[in-house]
């Protein structure tokens, strides 16, 4: 990643520093619906063998990780922006981040996670409702396993 060549003004600076990492509104949205569901789960898990990469919401018992991208930092294809400052060093982050998930995606798939990948812009119930599905059918395939 090259050096960052500096923000193109103070405001941009102060607006993106205070950008949250975890527990944005998306996420929130989403762990709010899917305890009303009656989903237990753990938030920021480390990544099997990554320790500087975290699940936003693991259900640890099934193997499911459920990410809630943002469209602007992981180049949403719907609502994602590209600004014109700096727009080369912009396309170099972003693209970065989408190989950095499909990477994260491959370890833990590895490791045998089921990896949930949702938009922030994704309704948070029916996200929850898929989320929900997902743990159910990893549950049940774990109980007839044994």
């Amino acid at each position: 990643m090259p050096t960052h060549p500096g923000s193109s003004s103070a405001a941009v600076s102060k607006r993106m520093s205070a950008a949250k990492r975890r527990d944005t509104g998306a996420e929130m949205a989403l762990r709010r619906a899917l305890h009303a569901l009656g989903l237990r789960y753990r938030v920021a898990y480390p990544v099997p063998g990554q320790r500087r990469r975290t699940i936003d919401v693991a259900f640890t018992r099934s193997k499911v990780a459920v990410f809630v991208d943002g469209c602007f930092w992981h180049g949403c294809p719907e609502h994602g922006t590209m600004p014109r400052s700096n727009q080369e060093w912009w396309e170099t982050k972003i693209g970065a981040n989408r190989a950095r998930d499909r990477d994260t995606d491959r370890v833990l798939g590895e490791s045998g996670w089921t990896v949930v990948r949702i938009w922030e812009h994704a309704a948070p119930g029916a996200a929850a409702q898929r989320v929900y599905g997902i743990v159910g059918l990893r549950a049940a395939s774990r109980i007839t396993d044994s």
